[in-house]
C-alpha cells in the first residue's frame, strides 16, 4: 500500500517542463500511483481555462483544486465551490495595477483576462483571482506591501515578478483540505508537490511537503523533502522515493 491517499501536484514549475508538458515518465508514475489506491489532484493557481488540457490527458476523474484554492471541482463538470473577490477589490486592485505600469489579469468564471482585454465591462464580472506583475522586483515587493496592508486578501506569488490575489483565507491548503473533507481523509495522509510560494501553506501542512529542485529557497526550507526539477522529471522522482516506495523498481535511483 502506497503511504499516502491523496497526491497533490502543483502545475507550473512542478508537474510541467518549462515547455509546459507533462513527460512520458511523469505519466507512467502518475498512473503507477493511481493503480496503488492514490488519489491524484491538481492544486493549481491556474483555472479551468488553461488547466483542462492537462486534467483530460491524464484522465483525471478526481477532484481539482484551482485558482490557489478558489475554485474547487468534485471531477470534470462538478463544481464544489467558487470564492469571488468582491467588485471594490476589483477597482482597487486595478487602479494598483494600472498606476504602477505593471501587469495584470485575472480569472473569471467567463474568462482569463489580461491588460491588452481588459474593458469597463470586466468590472461586472465575478473574479475569482487577480494577478499583477512588474519585472522591477522592488516596485513588485511594494505592491505586494500595499496590498497586504489592506488586510482583506490573500496575498501569494508563483514567481518573484508576480503577485496573485484571492479572497483571504483561500489558499491552496484551504483548497486541498475542502477536498479531504469531499474524500473523509485527513492532511496526515497528503502528499504535496511545487515549487513556488503560493504551494507554501500546502507544503507545510500535508503529511508529505516535496518540494522540486527549482523550488524557492523558502519552500525548500518548509518541505518535509526534496525532488529533481521540473525539467529532470521532479515529480515522477517524487512519487517513486516519496509515494510508492521500495514497491516500485527504483528506475531514478
Amino acid at each position: 500500500m502506497a503511504n499516502y491517499r491523496l497526491l497533490a501536484l502543483d502545475l507550473d514549475g512542478t508537474l510541467l517542463t518549462e515547455d509546459k508538458r507533462i513527460t512520458a515518465e511523469a505519466r507512467e508514475w502518475i498512473q503507477r500511483a493511481r493503480d496503488a489506491g492514490v488519489t491524484v489532484i491538481f492544486a493549481t493557481g491556474r483555472g479551468v481555462q488553461t488547466t483542462k488540457a492537462f486534467w483530460e490527458e491524464l484522465r483525471l476523474d478526481a477532484p481539482m483544486v484551482l485558482l490557489n484554492g478558489a475554485e474547487i471541482w468534485r471531477r470534470p463538470g462538478e463544481l464544489v465551490e467558487r470564492h469571488y473577490l468582491s467588485k471594490e477589490d476589483i477597482h482597487r486592485l486595478h487602479s494598483l495595477a494600472v498606476e504602477a505600469g505593471a501587469g495584470y489579469w485575472g480569472y473569471s468564471v467567463e474568462s482569463l483576462t489580461g491588460k491588452k482585454d481588459w474593458t469597463d465591462e470586466m468590472f461586472e464580472r465575478g473574479w475569482m483571482k487577480f494577478g499583477i506583475r512588474h519585472d522591477d522586483l522592488e516596485v513588485m515587493q511594494q505592491l505586494r506591501e500595499t496590498v497586504e496592508g489592506w488586510g482583506t486578501l490573500e496575498v501569494t506569488r508563483s514567481a518573484p515578478v508576480n503577485m496573485e490575489i484571492s479572497c483571504k483565507g483561500i489558499t491552496k491548503e484551504s483548497g486541498v483540505s475542502k477536498v479531504c473533507e469531499l474524500l473523509g481523509i485527513d492532511m496526515e495522509e497528503v502528499m504535496a508537490v511545487g515549487d513556488n510560494m503560493n504551494d507554501f501553506r500546502l507544503i507545510r501542512s500535508a503529511g508529505m511537503g516535496v518540494a522540486m529542485g527549482n523550488a524557492d529557497e523558502k519552500l525548500k526550507q518548509a518541505a518535509d523533502g526534496s525532488t529533481g526539477t521540473n525539467e529532470e522529471n521532479g515529480v515522477a522522482q517524487a512519487i517513486q522515493r516519496y509515494l510508492l516506495g521500495d514497491e516500485q523498481e527504483r528506475k531514478f535511483a
